[in-house]
């Protein structure tokens, strides 16, 4: 849940890594730090705070060399002090290393080096691998070079047990860089005469579009010009090298204030990007060759399982109603971090389906690997080709979204909801769904990209509401069917971004306990359009007013004057099927959050002790 920047090159580090490490703030931003190799001197600066304040300490004396490591961290092991900042010495000083993830047996590791006489100057786990990679060094003794420096290494990692992504240097070798992973994203910048690692391609875009993905278990040896990664044990790894689908124009803010409104009004070009090529009107079905099942295959399957966590989870449950009303086969949503503890029943006509947007998500790789380990076929739908869930599971869907920089998900959320009404569509067809109705379904997912434009329509309408209950103490979401996801997802976006407590119920759950919280201070947002439980929704919607409950209600086109008899705000949006609905009834909800957030003096892309992909349990 931290960023690593790595540079080594004929040019000055210290600038590339500060400008990389804020492409990576998303990523964590407790306290930041790098440090810079010049000739056999490693120049260490740290601090607490935004990369801002990194950036001002080097600003007056900044550091020279062409070799350098950096780190925005999101604590785990440690409070947020300097000292525990990145990066971490060895014992004598000479080894600096950044890491990602979490040294599960550092408490025993830094034991066992403090009886060896080693003195630590931080509560982090981080220092104590420094330590052991230092330690072995100076073991084995001998010449400095490259081989005795991966041994230490090699033997280093092969007492550790955990998660890392780290990248290290070392004053006896100026000329190298060193990176390894298990468990958390590491990434080789390929350049001319230049190399770079870091956590996210995002953060070295600017400079290279080819990029190596490493694997669990490679070490990376990286010089200006060369690289070499080998396994753990030593052996040569195969490594291929991708280009970057993304430029650096796609991660910057353009004109917007905030790469999280620049997102909910990219969601029309994202979901036209999730249909692209998936849409049969021959067949009235979906196309989704990623899968890579035959209709054979698809015909065999008797259960689904969805994992995600946070957002994605959201979106599996919307595509739990979307995809039991298309195909009538049996979903269950399961949270991927309770999923890979638990022992659920999984015969062989189980299918898993894990969603992550990084495609990095620990707990929910985690629930991929139990899956495969029980014998499951096991899919992924992520926003990163090259991700490790991409590249772990048997198949999946890419959801060509582009790069989501917001803490909180936005036209992610919207994308992998069409993806599984996709996969509804496709295993209905295979099942009872007629063509007409496949034919209907298709043309309403064509006409989507447009109803989100308009959609969007609302967003100044809910600043005005946004406005008007910025002094309410919590809000209420209420839904029903295919949009209690939604109210999921819209108390999420307001905890997330506006600190505010926020929940979201079933609307019929009302009577049964949170009624007790309803008051003039507490307003209900209440998704309810014109579907077969409109009249439902209204009836609650009463039972707020009646204990003088403020309402926004969430409706659709045609319902407004019923809505007004009982709301006290009421926004409109598009009529679409009922089980395409809750991809524009979200769209108020994440502005509402939005507005709230930026009244409210809020860091909306960069919420306090949020990071945006979670890579450690």
């Amino acid at each position: 849940m931290c960023g690593i920047v790595g540079y080594i090159g004929s040019a000055e580090a210290a600038p590339i890594l500060i400008d990389g490490l804020r492409r990576l703030e998303y990523r964590g931003y407790d306290s930041a730090g790098l440090a810079v190799l010049d000739g056999g001197a490693l120049d260490i600066r740290k601090c607490t705070g935004r990369i801002a304040n990194l950036a001002a300490l080097c600003e007056a004396d900044m550091p020279l060399g062409q070799t350098g490591i950096s780190h925005t961290r999101w604590a785990t092991h440690g409070g947020v002090t300097a000292a525990n900042a990145h990066p971490h010495l060895d014992a004598n000083g000479r080894l600096a290393l950044v890491h990602n993830g979490v040294i599960e047996n550092y408490q025993q590791l830094r034991s066992t080096l403090i009886e060896a006489g080693h003195a630590f100057l931080s509560e982090t786990d981080t220092e104590v691998l420094a330590h052991l990679v230092g330690d072995h060094y100076d073991r084995i003794g001998g010449t400095p070079s490259r081989e005795r420096l991966l041994a230490a290494l090699r033997r280093a990692l092969g007492q550790v047990s955990g998660t890392y992504g780290i990248a290290l240097l070392h004053q006896d070798l100026p000329e190298l860089m060193v990176g390894a992973r298990r468990g958390s994203p590491l990434v080789l910048g390929v350049g001319k005469n230049e190399h770079f690692l870091a956590s996210d391609v995002s953060a070295i875009v600017t400079h290279t579009q080819d990029a190596v993905y490493l694997n669990d278990y490679d070490i990376v040896a990286v010089e200006r010009g060369h690289f070499e990664i080998t396994a753990l044990t030593g052996k040569g790894v195969l490594h291929e090298i991708s280009r970057v689908e993304f430029t650096a124009g796609d991660v910057s803010k353009g004109d917007y204030p905030h790469y999280m409104l620049k997102e909910i009004h990219e969601q029309p070009d994202a979901v036209r990007d999730a249909l692209r090529g998936r849409l049969s009107h021959e067949e009235a079905s979906a196309k989704l060759g990623g899968l890579n099942m035959t209709p054979g295959d698809l015909r065999d399957i008797r259960r689904l399982i969805l994992a995600g966590c946070g957002t994605a989870l959201h979106a599996a449950l919307a595509g739990e109603y979307a995809i039991e009303a298309l195909a009538h086969l049996p979903v269950e949503v399961e949270f991927a971090s309770e999923l890979r503890y638990r022992n659920v029943p999984m015969d062989p006509g189980t299918l898993l389906f894990v969603i992550s947007q990084s495609g990095e998500t620990a707990d929910t790789l985690a629930a991929l690997r139990e899956g495969r380990r029980k014998g499951l076929r096991t899919l992924g739908i992520c926003n990163n080709v090259a991700s490790t869930i991409a590249r772990e599971s048997d198949g999946g869907v890419y959801m060509h979204a582009g790069p989501e920089i917001g803490v909180a998900a936005t036209k992610t959320f919207t994308s992998q909801t069409v993806i599984l009404v996709l996969l509804g569509l496709l295993l209905g067809r295979m099942r009872h769904l007629s063509t007409t109705e496949g034919i209907r379904l298709l043309e309403a997912l064509e006409a989507l990209p447009d109803l989100i434009r308009t959609t969007l329509q609302v967003g100044d309408r809910m600043r005005e509401v946004a406005q008007k209950y910025l002094g309410c103490r919590g809000m209420m979401f209420l839904g029903r069917q295919f949009n209690y996801p939604i109210a999921l997802e819209g108390a999420l976006k307001m905890k997330e971004i506006s600190y505010l407590h926020a929940e979201g119920h079933p609307s019929a759950e009302l009577k049964h306990g949170f009624i007790a919280l309803i008051d003039k201070d507490l307003p209900s947002v209440v998704i309810a359009p014109d579907d077969a439980v409109f009249e439902k929704n209204l009836g609650n919607i009463e039972e707020i007013k009646a204990r003088k409950g403020p309402v926004i209600a969430v409706g659709t086109e045609g319902s407004g004057l019923a809505l007004e008899r009982v709301a006290d705000d009421v926004i409109l949006i598009p009529k679409t099927l009922d089980v395409l609905t809750p991809i524009l009834s979200v769209i108020p909800l994440q502005f509402l959050a939005y507005h709230t957030a930026v009244a409210l003096g809020c860091d909306v892309d960069k919420p306090r002790n949020l990071a945006k992909s979670v890579t450690v349990e």
